[in-house]
């Protein structure tokens, strides 16, 4: 059973109903699953592969109505156990962070246990070397009991300076293709608001024979 056929619109459209359903929304948007391609910026391609098959690495280029996130995932084929890095560099992010929530597409069929999730002070790979987490943000993590939302509770607020993230350990879900992430945070004050951050597009593959 794949994702569900979606209607073919040109990516300005498409960006700006993903920004209107955000708006709309609020802090309970949940995640909308894709497919390669849907949205702007040229299509979506493998910035690199780290050693080994299944290991990829993915960049792309924001647009002005839409911020597309780096990840990073240790193996991409479906049903297969991975390791995902969600990267939130400085300039993703204006101010510290009281608040970190993701929101989950509801075709992404795996479970996520709040053990396997950690906020991390993250060092970014390249060319020698694999993202990692360096060290870990002490945090109290919720996970919805539809399992859609990830809610992080940093016990100090994050500053907006240097490298963080989010680590995943689960399996991979069934069905193949493309999954929107969104990432939400809010900022120490009086008022209690989200704001969007970004979103990070998390690509299944299918097995390999």
């Amino acid at each position: 059973m794949g994702l569900p056929r979606l209607h073919a619109i040109s990516p300005r459209s498409a960006a700006r109903a993903v920004a209107a359903g955000l708006a709309t929304a609020g802090v309970a948007t949940a995640g909308l699953a894709l497919v390669p391609g849907l949205l702007g910026g040229g299509g979506i391609a493998p910035a690199r592969a780290q050693g080994t098959s299944g290991l990829m690495e993915f960049r792309w280029d924001n647009t002005r109505d839409y911020r597309r996130l780096y990840y990073f995932i240790t193996d991409t084929k479906r049903l297969k156990r991975s390791e995902y890095y969600l990267i939130l560099r400085p300039r993703d992010r204006k101010t510290a962070i009281l608040k970190l929530s993701i929101t989950i597409p509801q075709h992404f069929d795996t479970k996520i246990e709040a053990s396997q999730v950690k906020l991390c002070n993250m060092k970014e790979g390249g060319m020698t070397s694999r993202t990692r987490c360096e060290s870990i943000i002490p945090a109290t993590v919720e996970i919805a009991p539809n399992g859609k939302a990830i809610d992080i509770f940093p016990d100090t607020p994050v500053p907006d300076a240097g490298t963080i993230g989010v680590y995943i350990n689960l399996f991979n879900p069934f069905n193949i293709g493309m999954y929107q992430f969104n990432a939400l945070a809010q900022a120490p004050g009086d008022v209690p608001m989200a704001g969007y951050l970004g979103s990070w597009l998390i690509q299944i593959d299918p097995a390999q024979d």
